[in-house]
Order: structure tokens, then sequence, then C-alpha cells
């Protein structure tokens, strides 16, 4: 936070759509002196379903943009970004783009911490298709918690129901129940109340 607040400039927050809005908002809460710019890819979303280099380069483009807003650090509030797209910014383009400036993504730190809220050492992870072919939640979760089990479960249909408000609605029923489509082994049980693991991370 001490770094953060002595950067000039505002903070860049993006997703493929509305869900990173989210992010934004808890970073206002809890960083109320800064200024920050949202950009999200409604254009080109979902992400879950686009391939590495898709995501990438989609990805590149928006923290360009954000770099020419004046943005000195971007947050990539995607977690098929973050996935798939991150690690090579920063490794690869950060340092021809703009060497002083930041991208994080969400992964990691929440990661950090995911162990903390489970008490049997399990954790359901409902994510893009994207996400869950990236692996990188049990990567990382493995550096953190070695010991903690791990289920995932790609919800391809998850995106279009939030976003249409019907996460607790029939929709949400129709496709998780009848036809699978949505979580075929998980996303039933946490909706009727049955949460198995206890712990599920919806991202």
């Amino acid at each position: 936070m001490q770094q953060l607040s002595t950067s000039k400039g505002p903070i860049g927050v993006f997703d493929s759509g509305y869900g990173g809005l989210t992010v934004l908002r808890s970073l206002v809460e809890q960083l109320p002196q800064h200024d920050f710019c949202y950009l999200g890819d409604s254009a080109r979303s979902p992400y879950g379903n686009r391939s590495y280099e898709a995501v990438y380069q989609y990805t590149l483009e928006a923290v360009q943009w954000f770099f020419d807003q004046g943005c000195p650090l971007v947050i990539l509030a995607c977690n098929t970004a973050s996935a798939k797209a991150l690690r090579t910014i920063q490794q690869k383009d950060l340092a021809q783009m703009a060497p002083a400036n930041r991208v994080l993504g969400v992964i990691r730190p929440t990661t950090e911490v995911l162990g903390q809220y489970t008490k049997s050492g399990a954790v359901g992870i409902l994510a893009t298709e994207g996400t869950v072919q990236s692996q990188s939640y049990p990567i990382e979760i493995e550096k953190f918690y070695p010991r903690l089990k791990v289920y995932q479960e790609a919800c391809p249909m998850w995106v279009p129901l939030i976003e249409n408000n019907e996460q607790d609605g029939p929709g949400a029923d129709c496709w998780s129940i009848r036809s699978g489509n949505i979580c075929p082994k998980g996303y039933s049980y946490f909706h009727k109340g049955k949460s198995w693991p206890p712990v599920w991370l919806i991202i």
C-alpha cells in the first residue's frame, strides 16, 4: 500500500467484461486516495474459450491502452487474462513497453490467502475453461498450501448467467442440473446448498 500511495496517475483495472467491477469496487474502498481507470472488453468477451494467443494479444492491447492513459499500475481483474497472458507480459513485454510500470493479476494474491478459508483442507474452483486448462490455480496454491486438495470445474455458461443476473434463478438450475453445461459435477451442489468441498472459489 505504501508503494501504491506514492504512484502518480490512475490505477488501471482490466477485465474481459463486467466482473472486474467487483475488484474495482474493493480497490476503491481500500485505496480511496487513488483515481482509477476501468476497461471491460465486452466487445470480445468472454475470454474463457479463446486461445492463449488471442487472450495474450487482447490483454497486451489493453495494457498498452492503460499505459497510454498514464496508468503506472494495471490490475488484470480477469482470471483468464491473469492465467494466459500475465506472465508473458511481465517477462517479455513490460521492459520494452514501460519498464517503470507494473502489471499484476488476481490469481497469486487469491491463492496466498485461500488456505485460510477451508477447515477441510479442500477447495473447489469454478472457473472458465481457459482458467481451468491453464492449471494456474493449482500451481499457485501448491506454492503456499501444498497439502490443500484442489477440485476444478470449467463453467462455460457462468459468465452469461452472471451478466444476466440469473446465477440464483431458473436459468442456473436449468443448465447445471438438466444439461450439466455449467458445471456438471460441482455447481449443482453449490447452488442447492450442498457445497462440497466446503469452500468454493467462484471466479
